[in-house]
């Protein structure tokens, strides 16, 4: 496991330009991915430096599969990017002109960055969040075009690539035995799935550019009255009308939120959110006749529904469960079918 020392972080306070001493720090989050495996150094530890003179600092420090110290650096710097440009998220802290840098700690080769932080992290979404987290997006983006600022990497919610939100797998792998259990109802299923995604397909040619990427409750704060966002850890490009309706979605049906759950909370959240991106970049009018297609295959093709919640689909699939599976896709084409 991964032990830092107040000896540690001094070292790197210095090196990132910070004078003053620290006094005390606590984890904010650890991700140990050695259990099982002692050989394994693979940890993301996220600290908060405690001052008696100044403001807190947070430190990162990762070393997992496919993140590199460059990947982290720009990363980092479209992060500053947004902060110096008005977007309220973390001061990035430099080391000889560098946001990332490579430290051996106790047999751990990590990477590290420093940053601000902030107070008042949001645990739960109401409407007037979602309003102003589509607002902020909006800011966001418009920094992005308008700069046109790339990261060069994939980010979690492209909904013709990798994508979090939705999983079409287990359907269309499972063909022959989802097909012999219901072979009408698979057929529609499949013809609207494959009608939807045609539609949803037609942006997939225009320009990229850098997102935040997983705009989550966790991952916002709210400070003087304004909301501001941190982690840029699964930021890469997208187009960004499917990053506003994917994030739109998430914000309304994955969030943890003050209300008790009802499709009415859900449509609440949803239009704050449209209402607040818009009320700063409208969305054109093919944009808004496509959304309904992707919001229907969202909600058939949920990620949890396929492979993580309890009964999904895969599961039912491995223990034959026919009656279940029946009832699972007409659920499926009941989504796809609603206006």
């Amino acid at each position: 496991m991964l032990k830092v020392t107040l000896s540690d972080i001094q070292q790197i306070l210095s090196d990132y330009d910070i004078t003053d001493t620290a006094a005390d720090f606590s984890e904010l989050q650890r991700y140990d991915y050695d259990k099982g495996d002692e050989s394994s150094k693979e940890v993301r530890l996220i600290i908060k430096v405690i001052f008696e003179s100044r403001s807190p600092v947070v430190m990162r420090f990762k070393n997992e599969k496919n993140a590199t110290e460059e990947m982290i650096e720009k990363q980092s710097k479209f992060a500053e990017t947004l902060f110096e440009n008005g977007i309220p998220t973390p001061h990035n802290y430099s080391n000889n002109g560098s946001f990332a840098k490579t430290y051996h700690i106790n047999g751990y080769e990590v990477i590290v960055t420093v940053e601000d932080f902030c107070e008042g992290e949001v645990k739960a979404v109401d409407e007037e969040t979602a309003r102003m987290t589509g607002e902020l997006l909006a800011k966001m983006h418009d920094i992005s075009e308008r700069k046109n600022l790339r990261l060069g990497m994939k980010t979690l919610f492209d909904p013709l690539d990798r994508n979090d939100l939705f999983d079409l797998s287990v359907f269309t792998e499972n063909k022959d035995k989802l097909r012999g259990i219901a072979p009408a109802l698979y057929d529609e299923i499949e013809q609207l799935k494959n009608s939807f995604m045609e539609k949803i397909s037609v942006f997939g040619n225009e320009p990229r550019y850098a997102v935040q990427g997983d705009i989550s409750d966790c991952n916002l704060y709210i400070s003087v009255g304004k909301l501001g966002v941190f982690d840029f850890n699964n930021s890469g490009d997208n187009v960004l009308f499917y990053d506003a309706a994917m994030q739109a979605i998430f914000e309304a049906t994955l969030m943890d939120y003050k209300e008790e759950a009802s499709p009415e909370r859900e449509k609440k959240i949803l239009s704050a959110f449209l209402d607040g991106y818009e009320s700063l970049r409208p969305f054109t009018d093919e944009q808004r006749k496509v959304f309904p297609y992707l919001y229907a295959i969202l909600a058939a093709f949920e990620s949890g529904k396929m492979c993580y919640d309890e009964n999904n689909l895969e599961t039912l699939l491995k223990e034959n469960r026919t009656d279940d599976i029946r009832e699972c896709m007409k659920n499926m084409y009941e989504c796809l079918s609603c206006d």
